[in-house]
């Protein structure tokens, strides 16, 4: 039997255990779809199991041929998804809470179709996890470094055009006015969501793995460049048209632009790398 005769044989039984994972996570899962909705940090998990699903799409042919077998290990993954959701639940800690999901997704179809089914599975299951907001202690650990180099840079470009400006850690001080660099110039904000879809695209486009690697770790440069950009266009207007032309709907403005000018270098880098002649750059 393969996984797509399993699926219609056992189907009333994934039907069943379906209703007991809605019941479980009824009240866990709407909140982070909430928090999607109301923090732009993560506003891409509305994108991410569609982009999932588009995966195991793409992977189905595939994987509706493979032989079942079914593996005891499963109840491991189970069980360990289980504690993962009943410590956490006790802790109040979302980020676990929320991912138990993903892990007992993945335990329940290594213990009822097999390791192979998994594996060819396993980037569509994986993926969910970008859709799952990041604790925030690791948000403040990754954001606070990152305000700090994003303004850095910043004085340093700025001083070098002539402009009077003085840091005073993630402050920026003009003659006439101070402006703060804040989390969503720091670039953590188009980060999280960058790497997220570096990492569909790189799986998307036809590249060798070591090209789709690179792809992925770029997000990081070009969401810091772009955001970098972003406090130095804002800075010269503080400077010469005051702190009034850099806030409200320019300061919003250009998120947008922002978001999208990374979208775009991410996009071109991506065509290079397609292009690059395959043993290019190849590490030996």
């Amino acid at each position: 039997m393969n996984f797509d005769q399993a699926l219609k044989q056992y189907r009333w039984h994934l039907f069943a255990i379906g209703l007991l994972l809605v019941a479980v996570y009824w009240q866990i899962m709407p909140a982070m779809v909430l928090e999607w909705y109301t923090d732009e940090n993560y506003s891409h998990g509305f994108l991410v199991p569609l982009i999932a699903g588009y995966f195991f799409w793409q992977r189905w042919p595939e994987v509706k041929a493979i032989p079942l077998e079914p593996s005891n290990w499963g109840l491991v993954v189970l069980l360990a998804g289980g504690f993962q959701l009943l410590f956490s639940w006790l802790g109040s800690e979302y980020f676990l809470m929320r991912s138990s999901l993903i892990v007992l997704l993945a335990g329940l179809v290594l213990f009822v179709f097999g390791r192979e089914v998994l594996k060819g599975m396993a980037l569509p299951l994986g993926y969910l996890f970008f859709m799952v907001p990041i604790p925030y202690l690791l948000y403040d650990m990754i954001a606070f470094p990152l305000k700090l180099f994003v303004t850095k840079v910043s004085v340093l470009f700025l001083q070098l055009c002539g402009v009077v400006v003085v840091r005073e850690g993630n402050v920026i001080m003009f003659p006439t006015t101070t402006l703060e660099v804040a989390d969503a110039c720091s670039g953590i904000r188009s980060l999280i969501s960058l790497v997220a879809l570096a990492l569909a695209y790189a799986c998307i486009i036809t590249i060798p793995p070591w090209k789709r690697v690179v792809l992925i770790v770029a997000a990081l440069p070009i969401a810091i460049a772009t955001n970098a950009s972003r406090v130095i266009v804002t800075g010269f207007l503080a400077q010469y048209w005051g702190a009034q032309a850099a806030q409200g709907f320019f300061h919003e403005f250009t998120g947008i632009v922002v978001f999208v000018l990374a979208m775009a270098l991410l996009l071109v880098l991506g065509v290079l790398l397609k292009r690059l002649p395959p043993g290019t750059g190849r590490p030996t």
